[in-house]
């Protein structure tokens, strides 16, 4: 069974991918303002406030490259409408199970090999060189965010040294900080709305609904909501069980974070900010010594990096051939 596309259909998919922007803004209120807030830098209102516009500057502005890819470069040819309902549907119920269990995970590559998954069960081809390029991506973001991470804490504590911040917090350096934070937690949730939004919307690029621009607009909007409706609750999770940090190596680990993953988007890309922000902040970690890395949290986030992927994979390919076999 084929669903054609009808004002019923589009509405449905439509529905979903702003259902599904609107779980990823929520989602990632903490790997973008989580440490501003946290440090004390901004209070909750003041955080999602400014988080929630940028979002949606940066998917209505610098996503279009990414959602191109999501509709057009992963595939041989455009799935059809039954299959991108099921990609969406799977990958957002995939999202909100992973987030109810508390178990880390990308909606990015939730979203990938949902797609890659429901097209080899429908028998459409897979671009194998465009899903190798976001491997390499994936497996080199953290790695490198992780290297300068370090190499960034450690600049900034020559300028800043930690002891004189922590001892006197009133200070101009840790004044300085507290602003440095504000503004690289801005510029994350720009990147966040530009790097993620396509997870949701480009599905209504790839069904010709909205060109990417529109399909920026629409997504960016469902971003700024979840952020402001339901943000405010996971603004502090992830950021503050990986390592203990202070001023310098939140502003290095998010500064790092957005760097990383703004670069991939230049290029069409797409990775991970959670990943990127824990490859930052592990690296931030080393800087100050092993001592301040927990290992057992560390572990249980890779191990829902590769539980994610996984079951999106199996699952798309089951309910990819239940199509096939109904069509």
């Amino acid at each position: 069974m084929v669903w054609r596309s009808t004002l019923l259909t589009d509405v449905v998919l439509v529905l979903l991918a702003v259902g599904f922007a609107i779980s990823i803004g929520a989602h990632y209120t903490g790997a973008c303002m989580g440490m501003p807030h946290a440090l004390g830098a901004v209070t909750k209102r003041q955080a999602l406030l400014l988080m929630a516009p940028l979002a949606l500057l940066g998917a209505a502005l610098a996503s279009h490259p990414v959602e191109t890819t999501v509709a057009l470069h992963l595939t041989s040819r455009r799935l059809d409408l039954t299959d991108e309902i099921v990609v969406i549907a799977l990958a957002f119920a995939l999202t909100s199970a992973y987030n109810r269990i508390k178990l880390p995970t990308s909606t990015i590559q939730l979203l990938v090999f949902s797609l890659v998954g429901v097209a080899l069960g429908d028998g459409v081809g897979v671009v194998w060189g465009t899903l190798i390029l976001l491997l390499a991506v994936w497996l080199l973001a953290p790695l490198v965010a992780a290297l300068l991470g370090f190499c960034f804490t450690r600049g900034i504590d020559l300028v800043n040294p930690p002891s004189a911040v922590d001892a006197h917090p009133q200070r101009a350096g840790a004044a300085r900080a507290a602003i440095g934070l504000v503004v690289v937690g801005g510029v994350a949730s720009f990147t966040m709305g530009a790097n993620d939004v396509s997870n949701a919307t480009g599905s209504l690029v790839a069904t010709r609904i909205a060109d990417p621009l529109v399909a920026g607009v629409i997504g960016g909007l469902g971003l700024a909501v979840g952020v402001l409706v339901w943000g405010g609750p996971l603004l502090k999770r992830v950021a503050f069980d990986i390592v203990k940090v202070d001023q310098s190596m939140a502003l290095a680990a998010q500064l790092v974070q957005a760097l990383v993953v703004l670069t991939a988007v230049a290029f069409g890309l797409f990775t991970s900010m959670n990943q990127a922000l824990v490859g930052a902040m592990t690296g931030a970690g080393l800087a100050r010594g092993q001592g301040s890395i927990d290992r057992a949290v560390l572990q249980g986030i890779i191990n829902g990096w590769i539980a994610g992927p996984s079951s999106a994979l199996v699952l798309g390919l089951l309910l990819g051939r239940l199509t096939f076999v109904l069509r």
